[in-house]
């Protein structure tokens, strides 16, 4: 295995691969291949082990009550899944965990996994740091979730971009992006920034999005 690319997992950061591959050495561990299109695992699951994507990407998705299918993120390597849910009285997988490419994870079983955390300190303060980050992140895509209009997403995702101060913001994320991560379809997604525009809320040049009326997305929000 190439321990350099586990280099860049936010687990072991700080980390050479001389001594990723000195802790995987005494950590009981395996390397699991998966194919595009596979199903890794299905929410409800119980989460057994610690799983890092050491190639390929997977992502993580739901389906609502209406049976529309809501892809919360796309996991990269070298991604964790479910870091978030290994302990606790519900440490169950969230959502569906599906394969978009071939790929390898690196599974350390959850007792092993604890025994790692309680020998190696700087393992400690990662693997808390990326659960932190991973709360965060749910936090934030309830918010989007819970905003019952397009433009209220569209609006408040571009108030989160521009802070306090700037009056323009650069779009990270295509068109399909956001309308994988608001839960929407893409015409969706580009009407709605249309009607932002028309209706002088924003001026849009491509991803560069100019504020005309911050206090107007702002309303938005609360629709």
């Amino acid at each position: 295995m190439d321990y350099g690319k586990l280099s860049d997992s936010p687990l072991f950061k700080g980390l050479t691969s001389r001594e990723i591959e000195t802790i995987l050495f005494a950590v009981p561990h395996r390397i699991k291949k998966f194919y595009a299109n596979s199903v890794i695992s299905q929410s409800g699951e119980t989460v057994n082990s610690l799983m890092v994507v050491i190639s390929g990407v997977v992502k993580g998705e739901m389906v609502d009550y209406a049976g529309r299918i809501i892809k919360i993120e796309d996991i990269p390597a070298p991604g964790a899944l479910a870091s978030a849910f290994m302990f606790g009285s519900r440490n169950r997988f969230p959502v569906n965990v599906i394969a978009t490419s071939d790929g390898e994870m690196l599974l350390i079983e959850k007792t092993e996994f604890l025994k790692l955390l309680m020998s190696n300190h700087a393992i400690l303060v990662n693997f808390l740091d990326m659960i932190s980050n991973r709360s965060q992140f749910l936090s934030e895509k309830i918010k989007f979730l819970n905003f019952k209009t397009i433009k209220g997403k569209l609006a408040y995702y571009i108030l989160q971009k521009a802070g306090k101060d700037k009056l323009s913001v650069r779009l990270e994320l295509t068109q399909n992006d956001l309308a994988d991560f608001f839960g929407v379809t893409r015409p969706s997604v580009s009407r709605a920034l249309g009607e932002l525009e028309e209706e002088g809320y924003i001026e849009a040049n491509g991803k560069n999005i100019k504020i005309v009326d911050r206090e107007g997305l702002s309303d938005l929000t609360l629709d």
